[in-house]
C-alpha cells in the first residue's frame, strides 16, 4: 500500500478522533465517568488531532514525529493505568484509595453535606471486553497510531 504522508497523517488523526469520540460516548451516553488517569489519556489524543489538522494542510515530517510522540505518551499513560487497575503498582493517591488526609480537613469541611462530585477510582475497572479494560485497549491503540505516525514521518510529502 503506497500512501502519502498527508493521507497517513489524516488516518492517524482520525484514529485519535474516533478514540476520543468513543471515550466521550462511554462517558455521556454510557454513564461511565472517567477517572483522573482516563482524563490524562485524552490529552495526547487531542494533541494528535490538532497536529493532524495542521499536518493535513502542511504534511511536514516534524508534525508526524510529534504525532508519534503524542501517541507513545498516550500508550505510556495507558500502560501505567493498566498497572494501577491490575494492582501491579500503586496509582495516584487522589484516585487510588489514598484519599484525602482527614487531619488536613477543617471541622466545617468534615461536617459539610456538600459532597461535590464523587471521585472515580483509577484502580477499579468499570468496563471490560474479552478480559481487557479501556486502558488496555488504549495501550494497543496508542501503539498502532504511533506506528501510523512513524510511517507518515518516513514517507515523502
Amino acid at each position: 500500500m503506497d500512501l502519502d504522508r498527508a493521507t497517513l497523517i489524516t488516518l492517524a488523526a482520525a484514529g485519535s478522533a474516533a478514540i476520543l469520540a468513543a471515550a466521550y460516548g462511554f462517558q455521556h451516553i454510557g454513564g461511565l465517568a472517567p477517572c483522573q488517569l482516563c482524563l490524562w489519556q485524552r490529552w495526547p489524543h487531542a494533541a494528535a488531532i490538532l497536529l493532524g489538522l495542521v499536518g493535513m494542510a502542511a504534511p511536514l515530517a516534524l508534525l508526524a514525529w510529534l504525532g508519534a510522540g503524542a501517541m507513545l505518551t498516550n500508550a505510556g499513560i495507558a500502560a501505567y493505568h493498566t498497572g494501577v487497575e491490575r494492582k501491579w503498582w500503586a496509582g495516584p493517591t487522589s484516585c487510588s484509595g489514598g484519599g484525602e488526609d482527614l487531619g488536613a480537613l477543617t471541622g466545617a469541611q468534615l461536617l459539610s453535606t456538600d459532597m461535590g462530585s464523587a471521585v472515580v477510582m483509577c484502580d477499579e475497572i468499570p468496563w471490560m471486553l474479552f478480559g481487557l479494560s479501556m486502558a488496555n485497549y488504549n495501550v494497543a491503540a496508542g501503539v498502532v497510531l504511533a506506528g501510523i505516525w512513524l510511517w507518515a514521518a518516513r514517507r515523502p510529502a
